[in-house]
């Protein structure tokens, strides 16, 4: 499977390690510990490789994507602007309607708890928006 096809589960988790290696240094880490976070805080949560090479995680829908830049490690919570944010963890995209994300720079850390509390909150989100149909 190449990199740019879309996967779930086993496969995508292959795909985020390799990822993962793929980045090495402060942008590596920075995913893997978010990455760790993420499946602590929802032992549920499915992993998926989509849009040619993102790494997404998803329980009752989007929760959020992992993406990597130069200077940044972006995870962006498909419904970010519906979440209680009390630890001001969102630092990006704030102006939408919809997402929200949080930019992690070189030798920054983000508080594991709250993150943990926003990714539960994000499927208690996503759960709700279900039960609407």
């Amino acid at each position: 499977m190449s990199s740019s096809e879309q996967a779930t589960g086993e496969a995508a988790s292959r795909l985020i390690d390799q990822r993962i290696r793929d980045l090495a240094g402060w942008r590596g880490e920075a995913l893997a510990r978010m990455r760790t976070l993420i499946l602590e805080a929802d032992p549920e949560m499915i992993e998926e490789w989509k849009w040619r090479g993102t790494p997404v995680w998803s329980h009752r829908g989007i929760v959020c994507t992992g993406e990597s830049y130069k200077s940044v490690v972006k995870l962006t919570f498909a419904k970010g602007a519906s979440l209680p944010d009390p630890a001001g963890l969102f630092n990006s995209s704030l102006e939408g309607n919809t997402r929200r994300a949080i930019d992690i720079h070189e030798g920054e850390t983000v508080d594991a708890d709250a993150f943990k509390a926003l990714v539960r909150a994000a499927v208690e989100v996503n759960g709700l928006a279900g039960k609407k149909r």
